[in-house]
């Protein structure tokens, strides 16, 4: 079951779901819409390897707009820490931003029950496109889940701003 929006507010004034900052103007029918924060991440090393610690620098997102061209791949986050105990959080990108070439896939549409943070998100653009600080860039439903509940407790936890690959943690044994 699928919360609809006033669901969301409701949720978010009682505790139960975590969007900060929160406006009442991002709420839709049944989602919440997200907008893009003020970092890019963008990999220096030729060839990503699953094993090793990636080299990446951070790009600051001018207000004047920052430009991604034909090919481009770089790491975003959403503005809003967003989570909750109690239902599951799903987001997508928005329909719109898609239909200018940008693919905004988020490394995982489906968020653990319990994890609290900014999303990641991962921008390729087929064709050149502008993107802007605070622009809406992706929403997030949220769930119902059936069963009992484990918290989430993993490496990504409380992420801040966008966040490289910690896959490299795996092969060292260490999960968070």
């Amino acid at each position: 079951m699928i919360l609809t929006g006033n669901e969301i507010k409701k949720s978010v004034c009682s505790g139960k779901i975590v969007i900060s900052p929160f406006s009442e103007e991002q709420l839709t029918s049944n989602s919440y819409d997200l907008r893009l924060g003020d970092i890019l991440l963008k990999y220096k090393s030729k060839v990503l390897d699953p094993k090793k610690k990636s080299k990446y620098e951070y790009i600051n997102i001018p207000s004047s707009g920052y430009t991604l061209n034909k090919g481009d791949f770089v790491l975003g986050s959403t503005k809003e820490k967003i989570g909750s105990n109690y239902f599951v959080p799903i987001i997508h990108a928005k329909s719109g931003i898609a239909r200018m070439g940008l693919f905004v896939h988020i490394t995982a549409d489906l968020i653990d029950i319990g994890s609290i943070g900014n999303s990641t998100l991962q921008f390729f653009a087929t064709l050149p496109v502008k993107i802007f600080p605070d622009m809406l860039i992706a929403q997030v439903s949220f769930w119902v889940p059936k069963g009992k509940i484990t918290l989430y407790k993993g490496k990504y936890q409380h992420s801040e701003g966008p966040k490289s690959s910690l896959t490299y943690l795996d092969y060292h044994g260490k999960k968070h």
